[in-house]
């Protein structure tokens, strides 16, 4: 067991609740997952080190601010970019385009598709690549909601319509997971609604485990029954989005001279202390059992105890405390009894800021979608641009496709 140090320093901040590999996640099949996945530009880490763990049959929400890496880590799980380290299990093998992506679904930060052919049309295209029946394509136009406009050209779609064909296409085949990246951006609230009403029947209606990512905590807390957290490219939780909200910060106000000595009978018993000052030991907590054993180590120690209070927070400061604070130090820290496991993440590289990388303008030019590369080596019309199936909306050309 390791010990961790307590001194009366300044009070750390602290978060409410730790990164975790939490048993509920652990317990069940795993659909994905991915080991020490790491991303690097040149000197530029932008994910580091993440471990997602996504359950069968359950939407697992992916949430980060902007530019937390979301997007990158997505496409290390589809193979659209080579993790620099680590792994990626789909089904409970390694990922392996030829076997994996054709049980997957994905919509990566853009629909694409031709803007001169009809919504139906350019399901039809994706239906005879993936060799599937031709009735295939009227129900997922049914799925998303876009029957009467199957016949309409995709460049009169909306935004939200937009959002739905990309979705279609994705849906085609029924695949058994479903990769999501921002489906409501850029959404007016009723389209918002619409595509997380569709994207949470899926698990119950089709048996489809979805990953889906947002920057808007609003989201995830609606669709998610798990979620992970990323910011500046390092995973700092992960578990039941139950647990996170019913984290909360426990004080213990004991004798002053108790303090620091308390403090470290509970870290060698595996309590993460947050911080000791004044006499008051702050720690994170989870549910009242988890006070209860707090208290009981205390007396046992014969610490006297003068006050326990339990800080509860909402949902949006417990995110916001996770996402601002810095990245977790690498180095093991021992978990609380009772608590959810967690693994720490090495540091964000000093003084590094990511660019996101841009192609240089072209002419604006109609391209396929691309379905989890089913597109890969379909005929493409004379009139449009061949790009490459594995090429995503940022590698492509601007102005290139709707």
């Amino acid at each position: 067991m390791v010990h961790t140090p307590v001194t009366q320093s300044a009070p750390q901040r602290l978060t409410g609740v730790e990164p975790e590999r939490s048993s509920a996640v652990s317990s069940q099949h795993l659909v994905v997952r991915s080991t020490g996945l790491t991303k690097r530009y040149g000197t530029a880490e932008v994910v580091s080190g993440v471990g997602l763990e996504v359950p069968a049959g359950q939407v697992y929400g992916f949430l980060g601010p902007n530019g937390a890496g979301k997007s990158t880590t997505m496409k290390m799980l589809l193979g659209l970019t080579r993790p620099s380290v680590g792994s990626v299990e789909v089904f409970g093998e390694p990922f392996s385009p030829q076997r994996t992506l054709a049980r997957v679904g994905s919509l990566i930060e853009q629909p694409s598709f031709y803007g001169h052919l009809t919504g139906r049309e350019n399901l039809n295209i994706v239906r005879r690549v993936k060799h599937l029946p031709a009735s295939s394509v009227g129900q997922a136009l049914d799925t998303v909601g876009l029957s009467h406009a199957g016949d309409k050209l995709a460049r009169t779609y909306s935004l939200g319509m937009k959002q739905r064909l990309g979705l279609a296409m994705a849906l085609l085949g029924d695949p058994e997971l479903l990769v999501l990246d921002e489906p409501t951006n850029g959404l007016d609230p009723s389209g918002i609604h619409e595509i997380r009403d569709l994207i949470t029947s899926l698990p119950r209606t089709r048996g489809i485990t979805v990953l889906v990512s947002s920057h808007l905590l609003s989201e995830i807390e609606q669709m998610a029954d798990t979620i992970g957290i990323i910011t500046q490219g390092h995973l700092v939780y992960q578990g039941p989005l139950s647990a996170l909200r019913e984290a909360g910060r426990l004080v213990v106000r004991v004798d002053t001279s108790q303090a620091v000595p308390a403090a470290r009978e509970l870290a060698a018993q595996g309590w993460q202390v947050g911080s000791v000052e004044d006499g008051e030991i702050t720690l994170p907590a989870y549910n009242d059992d988890h006070v209860a054993r707090l208290v009981t180590t205390l007396v046992s120690a014969g610490t006297s105890i003068y006050r326990v209070e339990l800080r509860r927070r909402s949902l949006e400061q417990i995110f916001l405390d996770i996402t601002e604070q810095a990245p977790p130090q690498s180095q093991p820290t021992p978990t609380q009894p009772g608590a959810p496991r967690h693994t720490h993440q090495p540091p964000w590289p000093q003084g590094v800021q990511h660019q996101p990388q841009q192609a240089p303008p072209q002419p604006e030019t109609p391209h396929p979608v691309t379905a989890h590369h089913a597109m890969g080596q379909a005929a493409r019309p004379a009139s449009a641009t061949q790009v490459p199936s594995h090429q995503t909306a940022d590698q492509r050309p601007r102005g290139a496709g709707e």
